[in-house]
């Protein structure tokens, strides 16, 4: 499984931005997708999931009901909308994996390289 992640960029707060996550390799339903974040300094923390099938979600306190995270299964890929972003969004954002059958999952098994998103005026 291979992960490429993409759309990050600078974005002034209050903005918006959207990133994708596009897949290739095992079949890409049979697998969770989360994105992660590591700002400068800091640990990797998690942000948002997405189940399998594109049913269920879950999100960080820190985003919720400012991020939105979904699925395309046909075209292999994960979105992340962005909404109404803070300084505090600055990070390094990853996508990631998990075969795992626990949801929320509890670890991930691939992992994409990052895209810089920062927040700033």
């Amino acid at each position: 499984v291979q992960l490429q992640a993409s759309g990050g960029g600078l974005v002034q707060p209050g903005g918006s931005l959207r990133l994708s996550c596009v897949a290739s390799g095992r079949s890409f339903s049979s697998y969770a997708v989360g994105w992660f974040r590591q700002a400068p300094g800091k640990e990797r923390e998690f942000v948002a999931a997405v189940a399998r099938s594109g049913g269920s979600t879950y999100y960080a306190d820190s985003v919720k009901g400012r991020f939105t995270i979904s699925r395309d299964n046909a075209k292999a890929a994960v979105d992340l909308q962005m909404n109404s972003l803070k300084r505090e969004d600055t990070a390094v954002y990853y996508c990631a994996g998990s075969y795992g059958s626990r949801w929320p999952p509890g670890s991930f098994d691939y992992w994409g390289q990052g895209t810089q998103v920062t927040v700033s005026s």
